[in-house]
């Protein structure tokens, strides 16, 4: 086989290959109405976890801080 061919060959076989991986992806999964809000509420305690956790912090250290301030003063 000459080397032209040989690439021929197995870009028609690279061609094939990849057409077979290709799988209707919704046949598996089942979407209804309630999966973009799953999705929403997801994404939105992701973005919120810090912001809470931030304010818990925050509180805590203020109180202890306030608390070693209230020793020192005794």
């Amino acid at each position: 086989m000459s080397k032209i061919s040989r690439s021929f060959v197995f870009l028609m076989l690279l061609a094939t290959t990849c057409s077979v991986y290709a799988v209707d992806s919704y046949r598996y999964a089942h979407v209804t109405i309630e999966t973009p809000w799953a999705i929403f509420i997801f994404l939105l305690l992701i973005i919120l976890f810090p912001f809470v956790l931030m304010a818990i912090l925050y509180w805590y250290f203020a109180v202890k801080k306030s608390e070693i301030k209230d020793a020192e003063h005794e």
